[in-house]
């Protein structure tokens, strides 16, 4: 398992967006619910984050 906390920084640079992007999935119910809270600040695993990748609809990144 891959227990690396990633932050809205560390998902935009793996799916390849701004990082208010995500804020934004977040704040429209797209992302799953963070792993953690530190401070106020929503970090994500990084198993979280594959498994929620691999599941997004329009996922550029599955190809056969």
């Amino acid at each position: 398992m891959d227990r690396r906390l990633w932050s809205y920084k560390d998902i935009a640079a793996h799916i390849k967006v701004q990082p208010d992007t995500v804020r934004s999935y977040r704040k429209h119910g797209l992302l799953p619910p963070p792993d953690q809270v530190e401070n106020g600040k929503p970090y994500w695993y990084a198993d979280t984050i594959h498994t929620w990748v691999s599941n997004r609809p329009g996922n550029r990144s599955r190809r056969p």
